[in-house]
């Protein structure tokens, strides 16, 4: 089995040899890696910590450069260059726990054959070896149902079927260099599902300024992504079964970045009444509110 890690870096150099160094630690797993990283525009050192990281030789990595476009642009571009049979992104402040292949291994063996997935699904783990969100209820879902029904509220890890991941990119609007990635894996779920293992696979580190620390700037930066992303909740999803705090936890933000975007018709296309009548109730409320917010 060949692993593909993606790895979109920017301005941090001090953090790649802990994943380097991670990924190293896995290499008795029997799983053949490649290491694909895009720079996207960094004015550190990251350049020559890659550079003797290569000199190793320990493992092959690929290492391109782009003006900063941001990292869903730099994971677009990544892509073209996968040749493993899963592909996995790990962000330059994360890195893998010590076991990590072995688990990917073994899932992947246990399912490659199961046509209706797209990937793999396993938890992460922060710095104090605490879960990061709940063990996973149901061992067959999607990412929609897995936040929406099911109720997690914590990062999770996706391993890739490389065969069905490149049919799928970042879709990123005019103008704006970032998206949620459950925008691209709720396109995958209408066709298929992930399969879901209690394993820990990655630690995550955040920072102060990733995008987790900073989630109203991304809001006002990239308002068009977001409103398409709630749109497509509404308009391409089935609700059945999603708790009412939930539905209106979609629909105030979809009035959020309708607003943020000027968008107007917001009941074109939208799934059921009861969103329709949601929609209608909390427009005037949630038109002020991002207004005041926002301004």
């Amino acid at each position: 089995m060949k692993l593909s890690i993606l790895t979109a870096t920017f301005n941090r150099a001090e953090f790649l040899k802990r994943l380097y160094e991670s990924i190293l630690a896995n290499l008795n797993s029997g799983v053949e890696v490649e290491w694909l990283i895009m720079d996207d525009g960094s004015k550190d050192e990251t350049e020559n910590i890659i550079s003797k990281i290569r000199d190793e030789n320990r493992i092959y990595i690929k290492y391109l450069k782009q003006v900063n476009q941001g990292k869903m642009a730099a994971i677009n571009h990544l892509m073209e260059y996968v040749t493993g049979d899963l592909v996995i992104e790990c962000d330059s402040d994360d890195y893998f726990t010590e076991d990590a292949f072995l688990y990917i291994k073994s899932a992947y063996e246990e399912s490659q054959y199961e046509k209706d997935l797209y990937g793999l699904c396993f938890l992460k783990y922060d710095q104090k070896g605490e879960n990061i969100g709940q063990e996973f209820k149901n061992e067959r879902t999607t990412m929609f149902d897995l936040y929406f029904k099911e109720l997690e509220d914590g990062e999770k890890a996706i391993a890739f079927f490389t065969e069905k991941r490149k049919h799928y990119k970042y879709e990123l609007e005019e103008n704006e260099n970032f998206v949620t990635e459950a925008s691209m894996y709720h396109k995958m779920d209408l066709k298929y599902k992930i399969k879901c293992y209690n394993e820990p696979i990655m630690i995550c580190e955040y920072q102060k300024d990733g995008y987790s620390k900073n989630i109203k700037k991304q809001f006002k930066r990239n308002p068009r992504g977001y409103f398409k992303y709630f749109q497509d909740i509404l308009t391409e999803h089935d609700m059945v079964g999603v708790p009412f705090k939930k539905r209106l936890y979609i629909i105030k933000h979809y009035i959020l970045f309708a607003t943020l975007t000027k968008r107007k018709d917001l009941l074109k296309d939208v799934k059921g009444l009861l969103n329709k009548i949601l929609i209608v109730v909390l427009f005037v409320p949630g038109f002020v509110m991002t207004k005041k917010r926002f301004r």
